[in-house]
């Protein structure tokens, strides 16, 4: 039977205020283990917004998150914080790595926050991501001695760290050239291949038609999905 890792229910994000603002409208949403997922959409559609809720970064407004079949709405802020540690791991347009820290030390800062391995076996496992990724003689540079496709793919090794079971990258080759955004996008697809769960927000519709699923976002409603993997998932607008 088919594992679903990442599911959301008639999920809602609203901005209240004086004038309010709904960015994601009733979405129910399965994404299978193992599975490649690309959300587009126009500017302003929701896309972003949607991938921070699914996530965890931000609160829905109503409506439930499953992350590996565990309910996330009544978790207290401790309790999702530690699901963001352990279950998923982020790649954003900007690579968001500490200036300061070389290479390693930015892969191993979740696996300290996690607290898990001895200094040695955080030393190891690093080095082995950042060997994985090409970038083993690039350990102790730090980020302004790096590429940008260079210093994305140090994020994505941060991001495999504490070997989460779901990948969530918001415009991940947004700020690349053609070479590194090949390059990063292929290791994503390896990533999923692997069995680990990718989903990934994109502007290019070349590479959204490479993943198993895309999902086509409009004033945060489901538009158009296309392609579909085994196991009879589900993604389509409330209503």
């Amino acid at each position: 039977m088919t594992e679903v890792a990442l599911q959301a229910v008639e999920l809602v994000r609203r901005i209240e205020g004086v004038i309010s603002h709904t960015l994601v409208n009733g979405i129910d949403l399965a994404v299978n283990k193992g599975e490649f997922v690309a959300i587009t959409g126009p500017s302003g559609s929701g896309k972003s917004s949607l991938l921070y809720l699914l996530g965890l970064l931000d609160a829905p407004s109503e409506g439930e998150i499953m992350i590996c079949g565990q309910p996330t709405s009544k978790l207290s802020e401790t309790e999702r914080a530690d699901v963001r540690l352990t279950k998923c791991g982020f790649v954003f347009q900007f690579h968001f790595l500490l200036p300061e820290f070389t290479s390693l030390d930015n892969v191993l800062l979740p696996m300290r926050a996690a607290g898990k391995m001895t200094e040695g076996e955080m030393h190891e496992r690093g080095l082995a991501l950042l060997g994985s990724l090409g970038l083993g003689e690039h350990a102790n540079k730090r980020p302004n001695q790096l590429s940008g496709g260079q210093r994305q793919r140090v994020a994505i090794a941060r991001a495999l760290a504490n070997r989460p079971e779901i990948i969530v990258a918001d415009e991940p080759t947004g700020a690349l050239d053609t070479a590194s955004t090949e390059q990063v996008f292929s290791i994503l697809r390896d990533i999923a291949d692997q069995g680990q769960t990718v989903v990934v927000v994109t502007h290019d519709p070349a590479l959204a038609a490479r993943a198993d699923r895309r999902i086509h976002i409009v004033d945060g409603k489901v538009a158009e999905i296309t392609g579909r993997s085994e196991g009879e998932l589900v993604c389509e607008a409330a209503g």
